[in-house]
């Protein structure tokens, strides 16, 4: 991937043009509830207070995408959830570095442990990034998926 012809934004809720949440939500449907066949209700009231940190290439397109929400939120911790790759970008490293960039923003800005919640085929991806399970798997929405956390004194002390 080039530099010149990706852009990195990070952007709270009442930053992003209708244009640009236009492209998050149809991402995310794309990935979520079409590819995954999952029918849930993606508009959850989160995003309004949620940091949206996404990728765009030089056409203006949404190719990756994650919700950052602050503790007390979704969990005790600072989460980040919604995480999507469009198809065309997958197994190219796009999705690590965007975990990457959302961990960092997350350890900088709010200082605490961060949970998510993993989809099951997911989960050594997630290990890699320093997460650790911490619950049985469960079904959200049809999938099964596992509690996972990242403890900020583990990251902060690297």
């Amino acid at each position: 991937m080039e530099k010149k012809e990706y852009r990195w934004n990070v952007e709270e809720f009442n930053s992003l043009s209708n244009e640009i949440l236009y492209k998050i939500i149809g991402l995310r449907e794309q990935v979520f509830v079409v590819e995954q066949n999952c029918p849930y209700l993606d508009v959850d009231g989160k995003d309004i207070e949620a940091i949206h940190l996404y990728l765009q290439n030089k056409h203006g397109e949404i190719i990756a995408y994650a919700r950052i929400i602050s503790p007390n939120i979704s969990y005790s911790e600072a989460s980040i959830g919604r995480v999507v790759v469009a198809q065309a970008y997958r197994e190219k490293g796009v999705g690590r570095i965007l975990m990457q960039k959302a961990i960092i923003f997350c350890l900088e800005k709010y200082k605490t442990d961060i949970r998510i919640s993993a989809q099951q085929h997911l989960e050594r991806f997630y290990e890699s990034l320093g997460f650790s399970s911490t619950s049985e798997p469960y079904l959200e929405d049809g999938i099964p998926h596992f509690s996972m956390l990242l403890k900020f004194s583990n990251k902060h002390s690297e």
